[in-house]
């Protein structure tokens, strides 16, 4: 599993190595404190649990460099990032 942090679909399936990394910090840290997987995997390694998440389409990083649930309600602020003072 860990090979697939190798492959190019992977970094850009998330838009690059930083954003890829990120990503995985950022989940393992929700995992460590109780958040529930969101694959059916049967391992304990969390960080095959967060790359299998990502090859899934099941995470995401927003536009604001927060993990967010694909499918899971957001706010307008993920899409747009406008001030509207400027128009």
């Amino acid at each position: 599993m860990l090979d697939a942090l190798k492959e190019e679909e992977i970094v850009n399936k998330v838009g690059g190595r930083f954003k890829l990394s990120t990503l995985i910090q950022k989940r393992l840290v929700q995992l460590n404190r109780g958040s529930r997987p969101l694959v059916d995997i049967k391992t304990e390694d969390k960080m095959e649990v967060v790359l299998q998440e990502i090859i899934e389409d099941k995470i995401y990083l927003n536009m604001s460099g927060e993990v967010k649930i694909t499918g899971e309600s957001t706010d307008m602020g993920d899409f747009l990032d406008l001030d509207t003072g400027d128009l």
